[in-house]
């Protein structure tokens, strides 16, 4: 699959001006290469909520779990998650939709509250995915080192999160180029540092209005920040490494990509990653009785209030087509 052409994608941005396009793209992606801060940044936002995550069982056992850190947790879970299913993937990314201006910035503010990265790099890795799925070029296949066990463990591991500290990254200009002339988009993607901030304040924020008290903040932030971040993280990077590896493949697709039902609640429709790569601008990724896709549930609430419109409902006749 090539980049999605910019016509498929957009519902008329604001654009940007060719003068200020260097600019705006230097602002907005900072270099080619991670340097050695961005490098350590990004170890350690992958470590330290990892580690409250392992902690999170003799932390609730212990008593520091509140129902208001529940409910924080879970509507910071829901928010970020769907931003990035709903947002960065279906919308941004495959023009599976079109959004209303007020609702893509929400759609690109939401999705950069899950921390994985600024819009317009998400956008540019994830195309270039589908360019070269487990074929030479894909930023994350588990199958880069071969298809043994001690191969496919490595490959697995790399797929997950080791591909992130590559120091070489996708080129925006190429596959990216509607974003870049997006100038909401652009705006957001620069605004990310302080989103990745409210991303994490806000949970406390909320946990000590809620109880009043520092431990209430104290714990919101446990969970609702460092909890939810890392598994969403995992659940997220899971998409790449276990749903290329193992799964069932009722549709034809070019790769290796499968569907893994237990992962479908928490990573909201998205490990029916079988049928999204067979036929990857459908709105609707479990589209078989029984898949639950609550970011297909989402597009379809946004349609029917008027926020999207243009959404590629899949048919009987394109499922037929597609069937393995």
């Amino acid at each position: 699959m090539t980049p999605v052409p910019p016509s498929t994608l957009t519902s008329q941005p604001a654009q940007t001006t060719d003068a200020a396009l260097e600019e705006a793209v230097k602002a907005t992606l900072g270099d080619e290469v991670k340097g050695p801060v961005e490098q350590i940044t990004l170890a350690l936002f992958i470590i330290v909520p990892f580690l409250a995550l392992v902690a999170a069982v003799p932390v609730a056992w212990g008593g520091w779990l509140g129902w208001s850190d529940v409910v924080i947790a879970a509507v910071m879970y829901a928010v970020a998650g769907h931003g990035v299913t709903v947002g960065y993937h279906r919308h941004f990314t495959h023009g599976s939709f079109r959004a209303k201006r007020p609702l893509r910035i929400a759609l690109a503010i939401a999705g950069s509250l899950a921390i994985e990265g600024p819009v317009v790099r998400w956008v540019a890795d994830h195309r270039k995915h589908h360019q070269f799925s487990d074929k030479e070029g894909d930023p994350h296949s588990p199958w880069r080192y071969g298809d043994t066990v001690p191969a496919l463990l490595k490959g697995l591991f790399y797929a997950h999160l080791g591909w992130l500290f590559e120091r070489e990254q996708t080129p925006a200009r190429k596959y990216a180029p509607d974003l870049l002339q997006d100038k909401d988009v652009i705006r957001v993607s620069r605004a990310f540092p302080y989103l990745v901030a409210v991303s994490l304040l806000l949970p406390p924020l909320a946990g000590g209005l809620w109880t009043m008290s520092w431990q209430g903040a104290l714990t919101a932030f446990f969970w609702g920040s460092l909890v939810r971040v890392a598994l969403l993280h995992h659940v997220t990077w899971s998409i790449n490494s276990i749903c290329h590896a193992v799964g069932m493949r009722p549709f034809k697709s070019r790769d290796k990509s499968g569907n893994v039902w237990w992962l479908a609640v928490l990573s909201m429709g998205e490990s029916w990653h079988n049928l999204h790569h067979a036929d990857p601008t459908s709105a609707r990724h479990g589209v078989l009785r029984g898949q639950v896709d609550s970011s297909a549930r989402l597009i379809w609430i946004f349609e029917k209030l008027g926020w999207a419109y243009d959404v590629r409902w899949p048919t009987p006749e394109r499922l037929a087509a597609r069937r393995a």
